[in-house]
Order: C-alpha cells, then sequence, then structure tokens
C-alpha cells in the first residue's frame, strides 16, 4: 500500500518531459531543417527518431554535453531521411533547449509542492542549459544535479548514484525521505526502480491510457510506479490534500 504523499521530505525530479515541454521544443526546433525541405517526416517519426539516437549518443558518449548530443542527433536525423542541412543548422538545433517552453502547469504546481518538500532536480542536460529552462520554471530547487556534473545521462545508474549520495550527504535516507517524481519511464523509473526509490509517475504522454511514446525511448514494459497522474497540477492537488488529511 502506498504511503501517504505528505510522508516525504524530498522530491527528486526530471525536468524535461515532466517540468519542461521537451516534445514540443524538440518538434519546433526541427523546423528550421524541415522548412527547407519539401518532404520532412512527420512529428510523430521525428520523435521516435529521437529517442532512439538521443539515448544511442548519450549511452555512447556519457560525457558529451547535451547541446553537442542534441547537434550530433539532428545531424543523424538529417541523414536518416535525406534531409537537406547546413553546419549552421547543427548548431542552431544544438542551442535548442534555451527555447523550449515549460509545461503552463510546472511553475504553480512546483510552488505549491515546496510548501511541503525540499525540491531535487536530477536533469539529463549540462548546467547551462538547465539554467536557462529553470529562468522559465521560475523556482528556487534545493539541489540541482545534471549530467554535466554526473558526467553520464540517465538510464545510467551513475545519475542515481550520484542522487541519493547527494541527497544522503544532506540527511534524507533514500528509504524513507525521497519521492521521485518523473515523465520518463526509459530515463527514470527504470533506474529509480532498480534503486528501490519510491516513485510518482506524471504521465503525460498517457501511456498508461494508450498513448504513444514521443521523444522517449521505449521500453518492454511499464515499470510500476507507487503513484500515478497525468500533471504535475493533479500531483500538487493530490499533495495538498493528503496534507489537509482528505481520504
Amino acid at each position: 500500500m502506498a504511503r501517504p504523499l505528505t510522508d516525504y521530505r524530498v522530491i527528486s525530479m526530471d525536468c524535461y518531459g515532466t517540468l519542461i515541454d521537451w516534445e514540443t521544443g524538440i518538434w519546433e526546433a526541427f523546423q528550421p531543417m524541415f522548412d527547407v525541405n519539401s518532404e520532412p517526416p512527420s512529428r510523430g517519426e521525428t520523435l521516435v527518431a529521437f529517442a532512439e539516437l538521443e539515448s544511442a549518443q548519450e549511452a555512447a558518449t556519457p560525457a558529451m554535453l547535451y547541446p553537442d548530443i542534441l547537434r550530433n542527433v539532428h545531424e543523424q536525423l538529417a541523414n536518416r531521411f535525406d534531409l537537406e542541412a547546413t553546419e549552421s543548422l547543427h548548431d542552431r538545433f544544438g542551442e535548442s533547449v534555451q527555447n523550449w517552453p515549460a509545461f503552463p502547469d510546472a511553475t504553480q504546481a512546483l510552488r505549491r509542492l515546496q510548501k511541503h518538500y525540499k525540491l531535487a532536480i536530477l536533469s539529463n542536460v549540462d548546467r547551462t542549459s538547465f539554467a536557462a529552462s529553470n529562468e522559465k520554471l521560475e523556482v528556487d530547487f534545493d539541489v540541482i544535479y545534471t549530467a554535466e556534473d554526473v558526467g553520464a545521462y540517465k538510464p545510467a545508474d551513475a545519475n542515481f548514484d550520484y542522487l541519493l549520495t547527494g541527497l544522503g550527504d544532506l540527511g534524507y535516507s533514500p528509504s524513507k525521505d525521497i519521492l521521485h517524481v518523473a515523465q520518463s519511464l526509459f530515463h527514470d523509473h527504470g533506474p529509480a526502480e532498480r534503486f528501490g526509490i519510491d516513485r510518482v509517475w506524471i504521465d503525460r504522454q498517457r501511456l498508461s491510457d494508450g498513448g504513444a511514446w514521443g521523444a522517449t525511448a521505449r521500453l518492454d514494459h511499464i515499470p510500476p510506479v507507487d503513484f500515478t497522474y497525468f500533471t504535475m497540477a493533479e500531483f500538487a492537488d493530490a499533495v495538498d490534500a493528503s496534507s489537509r488529511g482528505d481520504s
């Protein structure tokens, strides 16, 4: 049986796909290349290809900074779909994280959650890219860990080792205090399950209701989670209800 949400002291969370609408950001960032090609791939084809290429690039070059990951993915996708592209278009896509929008519910949900928890970020980007996204979220996180800090990308175990070591040094127990909140089953819930961390699935893609995997690499099965909500606002509502003692 799941514990009350307010039993936890700290929320660790993913950013992209959970707080930042990376699928919209990715799709819009491909448009400059698509605009100069007569038969670009569809949104669905683009996101599926992105998921495959990004995860493979991150696994192959774990120390590479995220803008360079994106630049390589853009070039590889152009080659896959036989699209015309230039070095400047590859570079532009590499720097596109700063333009990716926040989900409309993210900031207010985070501010509500801050009343109950410390907030920690475990993000799969570099520090500079996350700083640009953090300006859109307008929230001061208590702890920020990025792939640049770790030298690896989720779903590598190193990222969750880094998270739990850092939070442990601050006095938080993985088994008692930490609740991990994320959209991505591939990047977050799979490894978090291996580490025995309680989990909230922000199922923005509605995979539990037959939705598409989009820009997230597929898993053969959906890992079990402790709580599921479709938005951060729904999660914040549930936390507030738990705090009031509502059933």
